[in-house]
């Protein structure tokens, strides 16, 4: 499965997270330590939000050990809030079009888990989308359309709402096909102006997810794993948790969508 981080605070350099510490993104992508597979190979991606209200975005094919270009962009842009991802796919190609993070107007999102199933789902799940959201599903991947499902769910206003109905309308989709529900979601996103997680999983344990504040203080990292083991004191998110991360603060509460166990036939 995937790594990613993501920060909110002052201005920093993308290079404090992505590059720099001793466990940075880009030293997960070869080299994870509290993932399914050590190395995250299937390309990146960067969202960063300056001073136009939609974010910049960067993403590519290439294992993000070996692009030169990441870590030139990670040492130029500055921000205050940003969200980087390095992949191993669990489905779909490996194009850009696949890689994190996801845009829609002002919003960004990335996603490390999967569907279990989906391709026996995608067909009735894309379905459901309103024409315009159907219009901007440009990959395969089931991070994308849960992505697009949540902003048609009402991210807009409702991002925990969003997510929870969004959830609950995948976990209906495989009982319509007849499979237990088998989600894993550990998945951030943010507007502009805060940011967002969700760590939840309707069968085993979900991916880790971590908080804790970047050195110095200058602002707040929500991280697959910990990237710098003598820094902050990193904090493991629970399972079933919505994250809420403002300037001000971070607040956690339940994410619990309904979830109908299925007694399938033989």
């Amino acid at each position: 499965m995937c790594r990613w981080a993501a920060y909110l605070g002052d201005p920093v350099f993308l290079e404090d997270v992505v590059a720099a510490p001793c466990h940075s993104l880009i030293a997960q992508s070869h080299q994870a330590l509290e993932a399914k597979t050590a190395t995250n190979g299937d390309g990146f991606g960067l969202a960063w939000y300056g001073e136009r209200p939609e974010p910049g975005r960067y993403r590519d094919v290439l294992p993000a050990w070996s692009d030169c270009n990441l870590r030139s962009l990670c040492r130029q842009i500055r921000s205050g809030l940003f969200l980087a991802h390095v992949r191993a796919s669990t489905g779909g190609a490996t194009s850009r079009d696949n890689c994190h993070p996801f845009v829609s107007g002002r919003w960004s999102f990335m996603h490390n888990g999967q569907i279990g199933g989906f391709e026996r789902i995608r067909r009735r799940l894309e379905e459901s989308l309103p024409d315009a959201l159907y219009a901007e599903l440009h990959g395969t991947t089931d991070s994308e359309l849960l992505f697009l499902l949540m902003l048609a769910e009402g991210l807009e206003t409702d991002p925990h709402g969003a997510a929870t109905r969004a959830v609950a309308h995948v976990v209906a989709a495989a009982g319509q096909a007849a499979m237990e529900p088998a989600l894993k979601l550990t998945a951030a996103f943010a507007d502009g102006e805060t940011l967002y997680a969700i760590r939840y999983a309707t069968i085993g344990t979900a991916p880790t997810l971590y908080a804790g504040e970047l050195r110095g203080g200058s602002g707040r990292c929500l991280v697959s794993e910990p990237f710098d083991r003598d820094g902050p004191q990193w904090a493991p998110v629970p399972e079933g948790s919505f994250v809420t991360m403002t300037r001000a603060g971070m607040s956690v509460r339940p994410f619990a969508p309904a979830v109908a166990s299925l007694a399938l036939a033989g």
